[in-house]
């Protein structure tokens, strides 16, 4: 999908993150019946609820990272960090669960590819486990202790006016994202 990177960022937050033996994943949430043709990547997303390797992260370190997503190329900002991930990523919508595949292109990610599953979980959400280390897809919407995997809920953000809304070139797509 086209929302993925902001799970390597987390990693900075992971320090700031403590629970005795917390649920290894978010609970899914109903079908909301909308298709995957009509569902829009594109806008501004944050994390509501996110796991790193069994470790639940805190508020702050939700709050702190944003994701935005063109039907291209993504950005992920951490408050308070000096930089930003930014990359291009490719979807699969033909496998279940759904995968992308994630190239970092600039940022403290430079050059990694990550493997994600997503869902869709309504028009402004969707749900996004990825496997830190690149070497494969997730099985399951599931961030187990010791797993290095990352999940995530994230909901869209409304726009705040149009002269704020971010423009810029397009990223080339014919980039071939190795896929393991």
């Amino acid at each position: 999908m086209k929302t993925c990177i902001a799970t390597l960022l987390v990693l900075a937050f992971a320090s700031f993150c403590a629970a005795d033996e917390p649920a290894t994943e978010i609970p899914p949430k109903t079908d909301t019946g909308i298709s995957v043709a009509d569902f829009q990547y594109g806008g501004v997303w944050k994390p509501k609820g996110a796991m790193l390797s069994g470790t639940l992260l805190p508020p702050p370190a939700l709050d702190a990272i944003t994701l935005t997503l063109t039907d291209e190329s993504y950005e992920v900002t951490v408050t308070g960090e000096d930089h930003s991930d930014k990359g291009i990523y490719m979807l699969d919508e033909t496998v279940s669960p759904m995968r992308m595949a994630i190239k970092s292109t600039s940022g403290p990610n430079q050059g990694r590819i990550i493997l994600a599953i997503y869902e869709i979980k309504g028009k402004d959400a969707m749900r996004v486990c990825y496997d830190l280390s690149g070497s494969s897809f997730p099985k399951e919407f599931k961030a187990p202790k010791g797993s290095g995997l990352y999940l995530a809920g994230y909901r869209r953000q409304k726009p705040e006016s149009s002269d704020n809304q971010r423009s810029g070139p397009k990223q080339d797509r014919t980039k071939v994202i190795d896929e393991e």
